[in-house]
C-alpha cells in the first residue's frame, strides 16, 4: 500500500513539474515576443527621432526651414550620389565682385576661394536651379521670398531659450540690432575663418551654425552669404539676408535684392524648406 502511495505521489509530482515547465516556457515565449515588440517599436521611435534631429529643421507654420545654410559637406553628398557637376566647375571659374565682376579661376563650391573649403563651410558658387535641384534631392524645395522673410524676421516659437517674443517681427534676423552675425564691420563678429588675403574686401564667410542664433533658432539668415529665394519671375530670383561683403543695411527686413538665376558667386548660398503634411 505504501509503495502505491509513493508511486502516485511521484506521478503527480512529475505531472506538476511538466505543467510548471510548460507554463514557464509559455511565459518565456510570450515575454520574449512582448519584449521584442516593444524593443522594435522603441527602436523605430528613437530612430525616427534621431533622423528628425539630424534633419535639423525648424517648424515655422505650414513649412519647416533648415536651421543652417547648406554646407559643403551636404552638397558633397548630393554630387557624389548624382554625379552632378555645377556650372562653375564646368566653366572653370567663379565670380567675386571687386570694382566690377571678376572671374576667379578654380573658384567653385569645393574651393570657394580657390583653395579647398572645410566641410562645414557654406556651399557657394551655386546658381538658383542647382540649389533647387539639391533641395528636391532632399525632398525639399527652395523657400519663396515671403516664406524666407517670415522665417527670418517673425518669431514663431511659443517657447524658446532666447528672448524673442512669439509673434513679434524684428528689424534684423537676430533681433533689433545686427550684432553677432558675419557682416562687414557693423556686426561685432570675430570670424574663425579668414580669407582676407584672397579678397579685396571683407574676410569671407564663416562656418555654418557658429554665429549668433537668430529668430526661430536659425543661423545666418542675416549676413554670411546671400540665400536664394523663389519669386514669380523666370529670369531673376531673390537673394536674401545680405552677406559678409556688406554691412547691416542689406540685412534689414525692407531690403530687396534680385539676381539672374544663372548667377553663381562666392557669396551666394542657400537653405531649403519642406512642406508639413
Amino acid at each position: 500500500m505504501l509503495i502505491k502511495i509513493i508511486i502516485i505521489i511521484a506521478y503527480l509530482a512529475y505531472k506538476f513539474i511538466i505543467i510548471v515547465y510548460f507554463i514557464y516556457m509559455l511565459f518565456k515565449h510570450f515575454t520574449n515576443k512582448v519584449f521584442n515588440y516593444f524593443f522594435n517599436i522603441s527602436f523605430i521611435f528613437f530612430a525616427n527621432c534621431a533622423l528628425a534631429k539630424d534633419d535639423r529643421m525648424q517648424k515655422i507654420s505650414y513649412y519647416s526651414i533648415d536651421l543652417t545654410e547648406v554646407s559643403i559637406g551636404e552638397f558633397n553628398k548630393f554630387t557624389n550620389t548624382t554625379n552632378y557637376i555645377t556650372e562653375a566647375e564646368k566653366r572653370g571659374w567663379g565670380y567675386v565682385y571687386s570694382s566690377g565682376w571678376i572671374k576667379k579661376d578654380g573658384w567653385n563650391w569645393k574651393k570657394p576661394y580657390g583653395i579647398k573649403g572645410e566641410l562645414n563651410e557654406p556651399a557657394v558658387h551655386i546658381n538658383f536651379d542647382e540649389a533647387q535641384m539639391f533641395c528636391k534631392w532632399k525632398n525639399k524645395r527652395l523657400p519663396s521670398e515671403e516664406e524666407w522673410i517670415y522665417a527670418a524676421y517673425t518669431e514663431m516659437r511659443k517657447t524658446s531659450s532666447s528672448n524673442f517674443i512669439y509673434g513679434q517681427t524684428y528689424e534684423y534676423p537676430v533681433g533689433n540690432t545686427p550684432e553677432g552675425v558675419n557682416c562687414l564691420e557693423d556686426c561685432k563678429f570675430e570670424n574663425n575663418v579668414n580669407y582676407k588675403k584672397l579678397l579685396s574686401r571683407g574676410n569671407g564667410h564663416s562656418k555654418v551654425g557658429v554665429t549668433k542664433k537668430g529668430i526661430n533658432g536659425l543661423y545666418d539668415m542675416g549676413a554670411n552669404v546671400w540665400e536664394w529665394a523663389n519669386i514669380e519671375n523666370k529670369r531673376t530670383k531673390a537673394t536674401k539676408g545680405g552677406s559678409w561683403w556688406y554691412g547691416k543695411e542689406q540685412m534689414r527686413l525692407s531690403h530687396q535684392a534680385r539676381k539672374d538665376k544663372n548667377m553663381s558667386a562666392v557669396y551666394i548660398g542657400f537653405r531649403c524648406v519642406k512642406n508639413l503634411n
